[in-house]
């Protein structure tokens, strides 16, 4: 069987869904790897390093997904502009795609994949239990996120993160407040107070409180009057409308005491919740600064802008949309091992092997034989 690593023609994507070094992994699982030419480059990853690991270089698209048998991506298929074709239409019918799916969202994809018989496995959907930590793709790049917003924050804020002490005095540290304490907002917790600022962590969650304080931060509470605001999969629940409107009141009053913003709260399937109105960012102080990580779902922000810069009310409003990108080597890395767990559970001896039985293979398979799988 071949596997096919096409290039990601998302917009200022730099990522690769297999690295190198995963090329000789799928080797030794007895698979054949092909790689569509300069689909590392974006990473740092040459083609020569392809073909040194074992893999054969496709000239084009239509090369790669016309000879695969599985196909390795991270984002999900869309129209290519340079062939003119869907690239749902450039894979055979029986092919095993692989990648970021978000089947919820894109009703008329899965069902156009399921109608040319693809075979979906995608990596949002993989269980959250303990088996399946190892190919948990969405806490991989979550984590780079949460990373990668700590920095963005530092660069754009007008002063230091860090106590300083110096001849002319001393200058006290950023606070730093994040909403969210899932895998990007615990990863940002940690890097905020690696760089020395004081940091609060808030989550609808109680149960997280635990988490947020083993990382040196202090847990924001408030008295929502939900009970469990947590669901089966381990994430937060919609709240009530009049859950939220406490909620937005409670952090109007809170954010004006901090110096960065770092929102992270998504709900599966929804858009993400409004935590910080317009109302809000005008209260905080002049210099300050947001990153919103749910910008791509609607914003946990009121003003936020994908991917633009934008100063309101003298608060900088960051509002990136594909942050793992922004550090590509690294974030390939993790994406290629999370997916090199997923194919050693479902290849067995180079032939493919998918065990419906088995709780990952069920929970992440999407389309299979002509049909959408619940």
């Amino acid at each position: 069987m071949k596997v096919g690593i096409p290039k990601e023609i998302t917009p200022n994507e730099r990522r690769v869904a297999v690295v190198p070094d995963v090329v000789v992994a799928l080797r030794k699982l007895g698979l054949d790897v092909s790689v569509e030419a300069s689909a590392g480059a974006g990473a740092f990853f040459a083609d020569d390093d392809y073909t040194k690991a074992g893999a054969t270089i496709a000239a084009d698209a239509a090369q790669l997904y016309g000879g695969a048998d599985i196909v390795l991506k991270i984002h999900r298929p869309q129209e290519n502009k340079a062939l003119g074709k869907h690239e749902a239409d450039l894979m055979r019918p029986g092919t095993v795609l692989i990648s970021f799916l978000y089947a919820a969202t894109n009703p008329d994809l899965i069902k156009r994949l399921a109608e040319r018989k693809i075979t979906c496995l995608s990596m949002d959907a993989v269980p959250r239990i303990s088996r399946a930590q190892s190919m948990d793709a969405l806490s991989s790049q979550a984590n780079v996120a949460g990373y990668k917003a700590v920095v963005l924050a530092a660069t754009s804020l007008a002063k230091f993160l860090p106590m300083m002490t110096t001849a002319a005095g001393t200058i006290r540290p950023a606070k730093v407040l994040v909403l969210g304490a899932g895998v990007a907002g615990l990863q940002a917790i940690a890097t905020a107070r690696r760089l020395g600022s004081v940091v609060w962590g808030y989550d609808v969650r109680a149960v997280v409180k635990e988490q947020v304080e083993s990382l040196g931060a202090k847990f924001l509470e408030f008295d929502l009057g939900v009970k469990d605001a947590q669901d089966k999969g381990g994430y937060a629940k919609e709240l009530s409308e009049d859950a939220k409107r406490k909620q937005q009141q409670m952090l109007a009053e809170k954010t004006k005491e901090f110096d960065v913003v770092i929102t992270t709260a998504l709900i599966p399937g929804k858009p993400a919740p409004r935590l910080i109105t317009k109302e809000t960012v005008a209260g905080m102080k002049p210099g300050s600064v947001i990153v919103d990580l749910a910008a791509e779902n609607g914003g946990n922000c009121e003003l936020t802008e994908p991917d633009k810069e934008v100063v309101k009310h003298g608060v900088t409003i960051i509002g990136p949309t594909n942050l793992p990108s922004s550090l590509p080597m690294h974030a390939s890395q993790l994406y290629a091992r999370n997916a090199l767990e997923l194919l050693k559970l479902i290849v067995k001896d180079g032939k493919l092997n998918l065990d419906f039985n088995d709780e990952i293979v069920k929970g992440a398979c999407v389309t299979h034989d002509g049909s959408k799988r619940s």
